[in-house]
């Protein structure tokens, strides 16, 4: 069995691309079977998403390239940037993972989600395509562009040690 478990910038050659849909890509500890039906083990640290085009090296020096699988989603376009943002808002209201793209957003498709866009104004398209959520504030410090070029970096926000919670019963003095 071919064990993955490290994560490499580049390589000149690639042994073999594994299909997989996002809810597989989360897990760090993953056994699944490639295309020519050779099965593959992942360990990767905790917290590691795979992403699209991630290339992941063996410990005998095999490379596999991640691929994502393309997926049951909505496309969600509205007619204005603020209506877009309306549904950006409810959908992480709801902790929805949720791909940003430019003048749209991508989710899997839920018919209670679906309902609730439309009520907001949105405008819903069916399709099957690559599922690439944001990694969230807190997440492990990378997202990607339309455009196919991923860019890492820390988190998106600072990582607060304590935080207060402001109530409007709390006194202004």
């Amino acid at each position: 069995m071919l064990t993955l478990n490290t994560k490499i910038d580049h390589a000149d050659s690639v042994f073999a691309e594994l299909v997989l849909p996002y809810e597989m890509r989360e897990n760090s500890r993953l056994r699944t079977v490639l295309a020519s039906g050779e099965e593959v083990a992942i360990f990767t640290p905790r917290g590691t998403v795979l992403r699209h085009n991630d290339l992941l090296q063996g410990d005998d020096g095999r490379i596999v390239k991640i691929v994502a699988a393309h997926e049951p989603t909505y496309r969600v376009t509205c007619g204005s940037p603020h209506g877009l943002l309306r549904c950006a808002f409810h959908l992480g209201n709801r902790h929805t993972q949720t791909q940003v793209g430019e003048s749209f957003l991508r989710i899997h498709q839920d018919a209670v989600l679906k309902q609730m866009l439309e009520g907001l104004g949105a405008a819903i398209i069916e399709e099957n395509a690559p599922f690439e959520p944001e990694s969230g504030a807190y997440g492990s410090g990378g997202h990607h562009h339309g455009d196919g070029h991923f860019h890492a970096h820390g988190p998106l926000a600072p990582i607060p040690a304590r935080q207060k919670i402001h109530r409007p019963s709390d006194s202004h003095s």
